[in-house]
């Protein structure tokens, strides 16, 4: 069969077949792979976010590699477990076996082995992202939004992250921040709930387009007063004020319902 006839058939629905915990972490978690399409994160099929399923602290949600971020479902997401044996996953038609991408594999299983308080994580590669990856400067703390990241973490590259051996070093460069910038590759936040990975995510990319748009300009840039910076980043830290991130996440979702409620199957 010509790989141009298949097509990936609507998947049957898993809600009877797990507990209402789970059905819930997944119909949350393919909405926030819809909105990182809706809001122009992803690549192709490349790409993850991954969440720890409740009551199952060994296994994982994660997409299944092979679907566009704007066809996933509740029902299509595969659940793994830290060695990347795959527990549950649904038949997706005729012709696919659809299986988990392997550096996905490796980067989330290494934050949810480590960190129990982290639930949901997500990787991108956005042209912004990747931008600011390969500055020596790194992320600056020029604007308010950016300032929320003023102690973001850095992990070096180290080639395509397919080796478990790996996993140790991804886990310490993070350290007890909810994002990192891997150099000359792209983006990760890693949060509590998945309205605040998204929610990081989605202020970590801004920050990105904006500093290159700044740098762009060839004009001198307005230098913040350290005293500020860290004032306006403790303001940001989630046990100061709040979660960020959470109240935004029900109007996220009646915006995605109005567009495709398709998500929740």
């Amino acid at each position: 069969m010509s790989v141009h006839t298949l097509k990936t058939a609507k998947v049957a629905s898993l809600k009877s077949n797990v507990s209402p915990e789970e059905w819930q972490a997944r119909v949350d978690l393919a909405a926030c792979y819809r909105l990182m399409d809706v809001y122009e994160m992803t690549d192709l099929i490349a790409n993850h976010i991954s969440m720890r399923v409740p009551g199952e602290p060994d296994h994982f949600l994660i997409n299944a590699y092979g679907m566009l971020y704007e066809e996933i479902t509740a029902s299509s997401l595969i659940k793994i477990d830290h060695e990347g044996n795959i527990i549950a996953k649904p038949d997706f038609g005729p012709g696919l076996d659809y299986g988990v991408n392997r550096a996905g594999f490796v980067i989330h299983s290494a934050i949810h082995m480590a960190k129990p308080d982290v639930n949901c994580v997500i990787h991108t590669h956005t042209w912004a992202g990747m931008a600011v990856s390969t500055m020596k400067c790194g992320l600056l703390p020029n604007t308010q939004t950016s300032m929320r990241f003023a102690e973001i973490s850095y992990h070096d590259y180290e080639g395509v992250v397919i080796d478990t051996a790996l996993r140790d070093r991804l886990v310490e460069d993070l350290g007890d921040n909810n994002a990192m910038i891997l150099r000359n590759h792209g983006l990760l936040t890693a949060s509590k709930t998945i309205p605040e990975a998204f929610n990081a995510m989605h202020r970590l990319e801004l920050s990105c387009k904006t500093q290159i748009a700044a740098m762009s300009c060839n004009t001198p840039l307005v230098k913040v007063p350290s005293q500020v910076v860290e004032a306006t980043y403790l303001n940001y830290q989630p046990h100061i004020r709040r979660p960020f991130g959470v109240l935004d996440w029900p109007a996220l979702l009646r915006k995605l319902d109005r567009i495709d409620p398709g998500y929740r199957d």
